[in-house]
């Protein structure tokens, strides 16, 4: 997906409903689709020794994945796992795997990947295969028991044992695949997966037969980029009403809106700022601005921490999001993955083998 936001909202518009514009590439969507499950049938799965949890989607661009990611390794770990995590890491400068750590460089990792490592404290591996960001997880990472891979859902060359398609706020789209629609497999992929994550305020329509759950999302504590104070985002909007001083959201995720909309539900009259998925703030957007508070995203602090301009800026709170599983959904993965485990020999009710 492009980093311009206008280029974005465009092409979500003409995915949004079956028009001219959408018509006329339906052909392109018919030879995209017969090269994928060309592909799709022609690639072996490699198999890693720990049961592999993908949580993906067939929406092309961003549905809160990494959220979700996050939530799911505390809820794993809670019930007695190891988790790690693997992903391509979008918008990194190398291919090569490279081990993700709190202080590394987004510019390195990709800005996801990166916030999983800070957020969740899970070891983090990256690369364009994923198979071999697995195992040199595990070589780093012993003591890993399973492993999420954040997105990869179409990444064939990766076995793994449970999928989770995460649908946004944009649903299914006109549910054509690319480029006269919006995803990436056709609508029936969603019946193979072991369970639809719901990550929407808005009512999507999703006909599958397989189990679908909500997440519920909540904005956490909020912390100034300058100095690491913490704050209640209650407490910014009362000193706002206060000092009548002006607010700016900012947000160069996939689906700004959420954001902007969870911002105003705390009584915040703010300035909304589209910066484009993974904006690399290569431009600081926040110069010459007039607001006296500035809130943005944990996904585009790890970029603005490495920007002394930016990171320098005392109006910039970054905003947590915690994001709550449904139990129901944690005991699928779960049980699946346990299942996985004693078929590779290992014992699940202990969760705690290391790979020798």
């Amino acid at each position: 997906m492009s980093s311009h936001p206008r280029i974005e909202a465009w092409l979500h518009r003409v995915w949004s409903h079956r028009g001219p514009t959408a018509c006329l590439l339906y052909p392109l969507s018919l030879i995209y689709e017969a090269i994928s499950a060309s592909k799709r049938k022609s690639t072996k799965p490699q198999h890693l020794p720990v049961p592999v949890v993908v949580v993906g989607n067939i929406y092309v661009g961003g549905t809160g994945k990494t959220p979700v990611t996050i939530a799911l390794v505390r809820e794993l770990r809670a019930r007695g796992w190891t988790p790690g995590v693997i992903s391509r890491g979008f918008g990194r400068q190398a291919e090569e795997v490279k081990i993700v750590t709190p202080e590394s460089d987004a510019r390195e990792v990709g800005d996801e990947p990166l916030l999983i490592a800070r957020d969740s404290m899970a070891p983090v591996a990256v690369g364009r295969a994923r198979y071999q960001a697995g195992l040199a997880l595990l070589h780093a990472h012993p003591g890993v028991n399973i492993i999420l891979s954040d997105d990869g859902l179409q990444h064939t060359a990766l076995a793994r044992d449970v999928e989770l398609a995460v649908i946004g706020a944009g649903g299914l789209g006109n549910g054509w695949l690319l480029p006269a629609g919006p995803l990436r497999e056709p609508v029936s992929r969603l019946d193979e997966v072991d369970a639809l994550i719901l990550n929407t305020t808005t009512d999507v329509e999703v006909e599958s037969r397989t189990p679908r759950f909500a997440v519920s999302s909540c904005f956490g504590a909020c912390r100034r980029l300058s100095n690491g104070d913490i704050r209640d985002i209650d407490e910014i909007s009362h000193d706002l009403k206060a000092s009548q001083g002006k607010a700016l959201a900012a947000a160069g995720i996939a689906s700004p809106g959420r954001f902007f909309a969870m911002v105003r539900a705390h009584d915040i009259d703010c300035t909304e700022l589209e910066l484009g998925d993974h904006y690399n703030f290569a431009k600081n957007p926040f110069a010459g601005r007039k607001e006296s508070i500035i809130l943005i995203t944990a996904k585009d602090a790890v970029k603005c921490a490495r920007i002394p301009e930016i990171k320098n800026d005392d109006r910039i709170w970054v905003v947590g999001l915690e994001v709550v599983l449904d139990t129901y959904l944690v005991d699928i993965v779960d049980q699946k993955a346990a299942a996985a485990a004693q078929r590779m020999g290992r014992h699940p009710e202990t969760r705690n083998d290391k790979i020798e």
